[in-house]
């Protein structure tokens, strides 16, 4: 506005010719000072124009800058979410393998357990089968005439001895021949130590006719087993080590349909029985009988 009204006084006074030189010179020196400090402003604002030029390109490239950063902290986070997420994963493998890990521990316990079991069963087969065969080295000359057989009956070793080398029929007294074979059987059973012995009696299915002395085969083989125990303990076992049971007809061998079938029913058995402390299991076993 200013640059306008300058100027146009200074054509008003150059076209009229009345304006004095004095006035003149000052209009001119006013108006290169107003062309100065326009050249001066125009210079002013294209430095501001440059600057601000300056400030948009350096806004633009921090734009870039920050978009690529942007960028940079998407990829970073992407990358530790997946390693969030494999580090997870890697803790569930970690519990899962510790897991496996006691559960392959308890299955290895839980086999040495059974084979120690398993050692301990075989130790015990392998004593009572060494037993047997000792036994039945000792009984050899009574087993070659006849008169005992060592048996494996029911997990149990059974002398067996025929009533009828032992007794007559219908009797339960000791024959010469009886008396002897019991001594011989006894002197070997006495040394077999912590062994407790059964003296079970056994008949045919024949029903007593007299019934003067026995009124049943019940009868009869209870009289006969007591009788082979009472000559056991003559012979020098112990009594606490003896005891005396009744089968009568009730646990046959053999068919009573024939006389051999008979004679065979017809017997005394010696049982060696079990010793349960020797089994594997059988604290186990107490335990649970204690806890009833």
């Amino acid at each position: 506005m200013k640059r306008n009204i300058v100027i146009a006084c200074a054509m008003v006074f150059v076209v009229t010719g009345c304006v004095k030189k004095s006035v003149h010179e000052a209009t001119l020196k006013d108006l290169d000072d107003v062309k100065a400090q326009l050249a001066a402003s125009d210079q002013k604002g294209k430095a501001l124009q440059e600057a601000l030029d300056a400030e948009q390109a350096e806004v633009a490239e921090l734009e870039k800058k920050i978009s690529q950063l942007s960028a940079a902290i998407a990829a970073v986070e992407k990358v530790l979410a997946n390693q969030k997420e494999a580090y997870a994963k890697l803790n569930e493998q970690l519990a899962d393998t510790v897991k496996d890990k006691a559960k392959l521990k308890e299955s290895a316990d839980e086999l040495k357990k059974a084979l120690a079991e398993l050692q301990a069963r075989k130790a015990e087969a392998e004593a009572r089968v060494a037993e047997f065969k000792d036994l039945l080295a000792k009984f050899r000359s009574l087993i070659d005439a006849g008169k005992l057989k060592v048996q494996i009956r029911n997990g149990r070793m059974v002398l067996v001895l025929p009533s009828d080398i032992l007794f007559a029929s219908g009797s339960a007294e000791l024959s010469d021949d009886g008396e002897a074979a019991i001594q011989e059987v006894a002197g070997v059973l006495s040394t077999i130590k912590d062994r407790e012995f059964q003296v079970e009696g056994h008949t045919d299915n024949v029903p007593i006719v007299s019934k003067k002395k026995f009124k049943n085969n019940w009868d009869l083989a209870a009289a006969r087993s007591s009788v082979v125990l009472d000559a056991m303990i003559e012979a020098g076992m112990k009594g606490d080590k003896l005891s005396a049971a009744s089968y009568g007809e009730y646990r046959p061998v053999a068919r009573n349909d024939s006389e051999a079938g008979k004679a065979q029913n017809r017997r005394i058995d010696i049982v060696i029985v079990p010793d349960l402390s020797t089994l594997p299991g059988f604290n186990e076993l107490q335990a649970a009988v204690s806890g009833n």
